[in-house]
């Protein structure tokens, strides 16, 4: 009999590994706090509650009821369009809207907004790969960069500053692209790059000779068609600083 306890007591040390065995008492058992055991095995410790899922920011939910809006608006126009499938399409309640926006010409006004910002972060980032000295490339590249961004959202260009009053006089004249295009422009007329007397006007100049031919119906719908006006722009913005296109 004794040698049946003391098999029972290794096992049950086995099994607990702990300071002093809970079953068999035996001093020498080393580890652990031992676990309940039952007929099945180890009891586990119950499982961590599930988390919350976590709201999102308001910017992202915000910028998620735009992206649809922008779609619903594209698909079917404006004044067709609900707030309900605005929501619906951005997966959320109703009254979330009513949280960003006003209106759906409240959404149109942030649609217009984010592209003009979208054609920009384009342009400053063409412009800013290129070398500090190179200002004839960083001309070039701002034209390039500026006909894309509207050759690539023509859809919502349309949509948001053509078709959807109100369109304004102002947007033509004074735009967060003209004031980047201004800022090159002087600072090349800084370094001795070209010869502009007012560069605001001169931005002013050659932002709406670029609006006007990236707005034209089916310009550029083709990759070479692109490619060509893409060329013949940035030619005519060098030339407008007096600077030879490099195909004279």
């Amino acid at each position: 009999m004794p040698a049946i306890i003391a098999v029972k007591s290794v096992a049950c040390c086995l099994i607990s590994r702990a300071p002093q065995c809970a079953t068999c008492l035996l001093a020498t058992c080393t580890g652990p706090i031992p676990r309940a055991v039952n007929e099945s095995g180890p009891v586990l410790p119950p499982a961590n509650p599930v988390s919350k899922p976590r709201t999102k920011p308001p910017e992202e939910r915000r910028d998620e009821l735009m992206t649809a809006a922008e779609r619903l608006f594209l698909e079917k126009g404006l004044e067709q369009t609900t707030i309900e499938e605005i929501t619906t399409g951005a997966g959320v309640a109703k009254g979330t809207f009513y949280l960003h926006f006003s209106s759906k010409a409240d959404v149109l006004q942030a649609l217009r907004a984010r592209f003009v910002q979208g054609v920009l972060d384009g342009i400053v980032a063409a412009v800013e790969g290129l070398r500090q000295e190179d200002w004839r490339g960083k001309l070039a590249a701002w034209s390039t960069a500026c006909a894309t961004g509207y050759l690539d959202a023509a859809g919502l260009h349309h949509l948001a500053f053509v078709a959807a009053p109100p369109a304004t006089k102002e947007g033509l004249s004074r735009n967060i692209l003209i004031d980047h295009l201004t800022e090159l422009l002087a600072a090349g007329f800084g370094e001795n790059a070209w010869s502009v007397s007012d560069p605001g006007f001169t931005a002013v100049f050659l932002f709406n000779a670029l609006h006007g031919v990236v707005n034209q119906p089916g310009i550029g719908e083709t990759p070479a068609a692109r490619a060509e006006l893409l060329r013949a722009l940035e030619v005519h913005f060098l030339h407008g600083l007096g600077l030879p296109s490099g195909i004279d």
